[in-house]
């Protein structure tokens, strides 16, 4: 009698249970895995440039390229002002922070179908990768600012060109800026991964509409040369929520050609709130038996 009471009290050592609700996240369990998450980090940063002869240095390589594409095309071919800021400058400060939102949406984007190899094999909490993948994508958006500080300088202090450029007090703003890209590239990220465990042909789209989110979104136009005789335009941009980020970010650098609404900036943290809290939702739905559909 007494051999069986020690084995109904120790037969096991803990409990395996199903999460309690839809927003549930265990934050002791993540900081317990922390040390897989900085080797994911690494991983992903050593991998995407490994055996490569230029390395790290495409970092800065591809938004050079593509600002002075840009510069060529929009503003000298097209005629896009871009309201006496350099263009090669004004191209390169929004390349850097939409580059960075949508290197966060692209690699959340494939969470449960490119990682369903490893997530077969062994247990962590699944949410570690893409948060490896978004602060990977931080530290090149670091590098990437870095460069654009480089150029703004030599702009101020060098350049004979004749426009003003003065850092405004919105620079404080720019840790915030950075917590709403990336909030909203994981919450965006995390509902297509979840949907496309079911809807493999999804995948192909997320390129597509990036493209296409690319050229509604303020990025290589300020939203002051929208012309005024085009009936809401401008209220139909104000609903993409990157587009205040890229204007508050352009307002912190230069003088001219844009402005702050501090309600535009609530309304993307709202947005970024409730997609994140939708993608969460997603996200443990779609985990307790993604790996019987992936």
């Amino acid at each position: 009698m007494q051999i069986t009471n020690f084995m109904n009290k120790t037969s096991h050592s803990f409990e395996i249970s199903p999460k309690k609700h839809l927003l549930y996240i265990n934050f002791r369990e993540y900081w317990r895995y922390r040390d897989l998450l900085f080797l994911l980090v690494k991983r992903d940063f050593v991998a995407a440039y490994k055996q490569t002869v230029l390395g790290p240095l495409w970092f800065f390589i591809q938004p050079i390229i593509s600002s002075i594409i840009y510069s060529v095309v929009f503003n000298r071919v097209a005629k896009i002002s871009t309201n006496e800021v350099p263009p090669y400058l004004f191209y390169l400060g929004s390349l850097t922070m939409w580059s960075f939102f949508s290197a966060c949406f692209t690699s959340s984007s494939n969470l449960f179908t490119g990682g369903a190899a490893l997530f077969g094999k062994v247990y962590f909490p699944r949410l570690i990768v893409p948060l490896a993948a978004i602060i990977n994508n931080m530290i090149r958006f670091g590098m990437q600012f870095l460069l654009f500080i480089a150029t703004y300088l030599y702009y101020m202090y060098y350049s004979t060109s004749n426009v003003a450029l003065d850092i405004s007090i919105y620079i404080l703003l720019l840790p915030v800026l950075i917590i709403l890209v990336s909030g909203i590239g994981l919450g965006l990220g995390i509902i297509v991964s979840s949907l496309t465990t079911k809807y493999r042909d999804l995948t192909n789209l997320v390129g597509f509409g990036i493209q296409l989110l690319l050229y509604a979104s303020p990025v290589i136009y300020p939203v002051s040369q929208i012309p005024e005789d085009i009936p809401y335009l401008k209220e139909i941009l104000a609903l993409n929520p990157l587009t205040s980020i890229l204007e508050s970010f352009r307002l912190a650098f230069f003088e001219t050609g844009s402005t702050m609404h501090w309600g535009g900036l609530l309304y993307t943290f709202v947005f970024m709130v409730v997609v994140f809290i939708i993608g969460l939702i997603a996200f443990n739905r779609t985990e307790k038996n993604f790996i019987d559909t992936v």
